[in-house]
């Protein structure tokens, strides 16, 4: 299987959506731009939260499998993704992309 990389590419935050609808947390995303993390035979890097692999493992798994060119040519490179978490206050996009 290959090795994949996961980079954070964005952060948002809307926090007007957070004032009106979520409770009160002690704990938000504490990813930053430009951090790496590697997925090695589609397994989850051990310190990138649960949420966001949820929202990504379809893609890296397929991704360390071989395959790729998802939704027929999405992708300028057909052996990526970019994907974001599913944190509808504080979305993180990442780029995951095959590597030797």
């Amino acid at each position: 299987m290959k090795t994949c990389k996961i980079t954070v590419i964005r952060k948002a935050a809307y926090p007007d959506l957070s004032e009106k609808y979520e409770n009160p947390i002690e704990h938000a995303c504490d990813l930053a731009e430009g951090q790496v993390f590697i997925s090695k035979n589609g397994e989850k890097p051990f310190d990138l939260c649960d949420s966001a692999w949820d929202s990504m493992k379809y893609f890296v798994t397929e991704l360390a499998k071989g395959n790729g060119n998802f939704y027929d040519g999405w992708m300028k490179n057909p052996y990526s993704a970019m994907i974001s978490c599913n944190d509808g206050f504080r979305p993180v996009s990442f780029y995951i992309e095959v590597i030797e």
